[in-house]
Order: structure tokens, then C-alpha cells, then sequence
């Protein structure tokens, strides 16, 4: 029954996107911070969609947050995809539910229609910029009588639904920025819904976290101007507050607030790029969380454990790619070859990858694991195995100094060396041309393998030329060796 109270017995916590575009990164580190709040205090975390925005919310996207999260091992206990006693989980399928508490918060003249035209409402908020006065409401549809009311809802004049505001001081206690005040007197009376049928924002999260039960309320900071005006109808409609905590939002590098102008926002694009999930959640946990100790390094199992919102900061959050790269190649290095290689064969996939087996293919991401940052760089780093003829300018070949008479003596000893030896494995070519190296160049062994590995890549920076021969096979490396002859000629 609408007013009945209702005091949570235990923690329960929610993440309510909006199906309006992919999920942001910023949302789902949100998310992982309710997961484990929820997962270290025995508690239930649910998903939930906030799709009252009918024009823009899209089922597409609602699949897409659920997959996304599903991927990084975020799980939940109550949702639209997995049920629960609570629900439904998607609030355009709870509108009978809040045209309850609508007319609830009218009948006790907590609420009222509105029909003042944008244009006038737009008028009076530039008046009050002009003036120096916080842009509010200024209260023309308040004390309408009834027949007027009812009159022009006969008329089908458009109208919307505020909530009074009365001055007065909110205050609360957020459970990572402490003690918090705010005048309610700079807000004005809040728009809450459309009509009976398209309630807002404000209004249907208020109505959700009651019957929801939930506990705990933890959101990104630019939900905490949004606190007061929840907190006044939680009280207008006879409910308890749940406890609040603001996290800090993502910032650029330039302490701007993280946008798509200045880069990838959306968790996809870091999924898409080969970016692991346990790199993902170990950044972003670090992203306004701090351990209280020197280790960077954690799991979702260890996070369960020691994550805490007492250690959350303040202060906005600073976006280090170079930090996630450090965390994802440190994470690709711990996966074993067999379950890299599956992990990069998407990635390989516009290239002729069929000329080589399973083998052949994991020592070609052996010979570059340590070189990824992510997943992605492998078809830049190891595409020269998969094409027939290299193209290339041939001053890559050249070693310091080295003219071309040098730089084709050079790759004709590698040719004759090669093409004598029948033992073709990387320790075997390793110590024999390391040994003819030495003997072709004293001062440097570069001389010798600086060309032949130029030639076997096309690259200035690759692997060992012997990793690369190995793999390439003795017919394929002579032939390489000698296109790259046939520059000199």
C-alpha cells in the first residue's frame, strides 16, 4: 500500500542504467562497486533499467549493458533477465505501479498539474539569470483552483505534474563524503512527471528503491545535487532513506570530466580493443578506491574481500590508459599460450591464418605475448606471417652505418648459412647465427642480424629473427632473405 514504511533487513543494493547508448565505463565501475558492497556484506545486487525515456531507450542497448556485464564477471542476483519478488525489473513495465504513488502525492495535494508553456517557463529562467537569481520555478500553477484544474485537463492543454518543494535545510550522511547540506529553497518546485503515464527520473527511482528494499544507494557524484530532491519526496510519500554514497567520476588527464571528444567512454570499445575483463575490473576498482597499501593487483575474489566505501576518495578519478595497458599486459602474460591464441584469433581473422596449425599459430603469439598491450595489436605486430610477398623501402635493412654493398653481403651470408643448416628450430637457428654474427662483425652482431630479421619482418621492430624463421620454415625464410637480395640488385 502507497506510505507504508519499510526498513530494509538487509543490504541490498541496485545499478539502474538508462538504455539510451552503450554502457559508460563510468557505469560500470558503478556497477562493480554495488557488486561488491553487495557480494562483502552477504547482500543482493539487482539490475535494474531505467527506460521511462521512450524515444531514446532501446531493447538493443538494454542487451547490449546485460552482455557487457555478464563479460565482466559482474553478476546479479535479481534482474529482468534472471526474475525476482521485486520486480518487474524494467520501469516501463511498472507504469501501474507509479501512477499509484501519482495520485497518491495529488490527492494529498503534495503534487500538482502544471500547464505553463515552455516558452513562458523558458522567459522567466532567462528574467532570473538576468537578475542574478537562481533559475527555479516560480510557482504560477500552484494554488490553480480545481475547476481550473479540471477544465483544462478536459481541453487537453498540455501539462506536467511538479512536486512542492518546501525551504528547508536536507541534510545527510553520505557514506564516502560525510556529512552533507543543502538549501532546498534554491530548487523550486520539481517536474515529476509528463502525465499519469510518463512518470520521471526523480519520481520512479524514489517509488523503485522503496519496494525494491534497497539499502544502499551507490551512484557517481553527479547524482548528489540529485539527493535533496529525492530525500523530500521519500518523505512526502511516507518512506525511509536508504543510505547514500557518491563515488568520484572519471576525469580526463586534464582533470576534464571523462567525455566521448576525448576518447572511449563506452565499456565496449574497451572489450571490442581486447582489453580482459580482470584488467578492466582492476583498473577501474583503482579508479577511486585505495587499498591503503602498495599492491595494484587484484581479483575479483580479493576485491570481494577488501573492497571497503570508507577507502573510496573524494576527488575525481584521473583516466591512465597507460595504466589499463600496464594491468592488461600484465594479465595477457599470465594467461597460458593455448587460451591467448584463442583469445587472439578474432583479431586474426581478416588474415590467411589457415596456412598455419594450432601450433604454429601459438608460437606465433608466444613469440609477441610480451609485446601486447591489447588483444588488437597482434594482427599489426605478427601480420607479416601471414601474406606472401612483404612490401617495404628497403633503407629498413640498413644497420647503422651500413651501405648497400654491406647490407647485401650481409643478407648473403644469412642465406648461405641458412640454406645449409637441416636443423630448423628456434635453439638450434639461434645458435647458429648468433655464432656466425660474431664472425661476420666483431664489433656488432647486429650486422648480420639486424638485416635478416628486417627481411624475415618487414618491420623495424619484431621479434628474433630466429623465433621468425622457425615459424616461417626454411622454404618461405630463403625466399624472404632473398626478395629482400633482389632490392640491392
Amino acid at each position: 500500500m502507497p506510505g507504508k514504511k519499510k526498513t530494509p533487513e538487509k543490504i541490498r543494493v541496485r545499478f539502474a542504467p538508462s538504455p539510451t547508448g552503450p554502457l559508460h565505463i563510468g557505469g560500470a565501475r558503478t556497477a562493480l562497486f554495488n557488486y561488491l558492497f553487495a557480494k562483502q556484506h552477504s547482500g543482493s545486487f539487482i539490475l535494474r533499467i531505467e527506460d521511462t525515456d521512450k524515444e531514446r531507450s532501446n531493447q538493443a542497448w538494454t542487451d547490449e549493458i546485460i552482455e557487457q556485464l555478464n563479460w565482466l564477471g559482474i553478476e546479479w542476483s535479481e534482474g529482468p533477465d534472471v526474475g525476482g519478488k521485486f520486480g518487474p525489473y524494467k520501469q516501463s513495465q511498472r507504469s501501474d505501479i507509479y501512477k499509484e504513488y501519482l495520485e497518491k502525492l495529488l490527492a494529498e495535494k503534495k503534487a500538482y498539474y502544471c500547464f505553463c508553456v515552455p516558452e513562458d517557463l523558458e522567459a522567466k529562467r532567462q528574467d532570473q539569470i538576468s537578475r542574478g537569481l537562481a533559475p527555479k520555478y516560480d510557482g504560477t500553477c500552484k494554488n490553480l483552483s480545481e475547476k481550473i484544474i479540471e477544465s483544462n485537463i478536459k481541453e487537453h492543454k498540455t501539462s506536467v505534474i511538479r512536486f512542492f518543494i518546501h525551504d528547508k535545510k536536507v541534510k545527510f550522511h553520505d557514506a564516502i563524503r560525510g556529512e552533507i547540506e543543502f538549501d532546498t529553497g534554491l530548487l523550486g518546485d520539481i517536474v515529476i512527471a509528463k502525465n499519469m503515464d510518463t512518470p520521471l527520473f526523480h519520481f520512479t527511482v524514489v517509488v523503485d528503491d522503496f519496494l525494491m528494499e534497497i539499502s544502499h544507494v551507490i551512484r557517481g557524484e553527479d547524482h548528489l545535487s540529485n539527493t535533496p530532491r529525492q530525500m523530500l519526496l521519500q518523505e512526502a510519500l511516507g518512506f525511509s532513506h536508504p543510505t547514500y554514497a557518491h563515488i568520484p567520476l572519471f576525469l580526463n588527464t586534464d582533470k576534464s570530466k571523462m567525455s566521448k571528444r576525448q576518447g572511449d567512454v563506452a565499456l565496449k570499445d574497451y572489450h571490442d580493443k581486447g582489453y580482459l575483463p580482470e584488467a578492466l575490473i582492476n583498473f577501474m576498482v583503482l579508479l577511486g578506491w585505495n587499498p591503503g597499501t602498495q599492491k595494484e593487483i587484484f581479483n575479483l575474489n580479493e576485491l570481494v574481500k577488501e573492497f571497503s566505501l570508507e577507502k573510496v576518495q573524494k576527488s575525481g578519478a584521473v583516466f591512465n590508459l597507460q595504466k589499463l595497458d600496464y594491468l592488461n599486459g600484465y594479465y595477457i602474460r599470465e594467461k597460458s599460450i593455448s587460451s591467448l591464441t584463442k583469445l587472439c584469433l578474432p583479431y586474426l581473422q581478416p588474415l590467411n591464418t589457415n596456412q598455419y596449425n594450432v601450433k604454429q599459430l601459438e608460437k606465433i603469439i608466444e613469440a609477441y605475448k610480451a609485446r601486447l598491450k591489447k588483444l588488437s595489436d597482434i594482427k599489426e605486430l605478427t601480420d607479416f606471417f601471414f601474406v606472401e610477398k612483404l612490401s617495404y623501402d628497403k633503407k629498413v635493412l640498413t644497420w647503422k652505418e651500413m651501405g648497400d654493398r654491406e647490407v647485401k653481403e650481409s643478407l648473403e651470408t644469412s642465406v648461405k648459412i641458412l640454406s645449409n643448416t637441416e636443423k630448423w628450430d628456434k635453439k638450434s637457428l639461434e645458435e647458429l647465427l648468433v655464432g656466425a654474427a660474431e664472425a661476420f662483425n666483431t664489433k656488432n652482431r647486429g650486422y648480420l642480424l639486424w638485416p635478416l630479421r628486417v627481411a624475415l619482418s618487414g618491420k623495424e621492430a619484431s621479434a628474433s629473427p630466429f623465433e621468425i624463421a622457425e615459424i616461417l620454415g626454411k622454404e618461405k625464410t630463403l625466399q624472404r632473405i632473398g626478395d629482400a637480395i633482389d632490392k640491392f640488385i
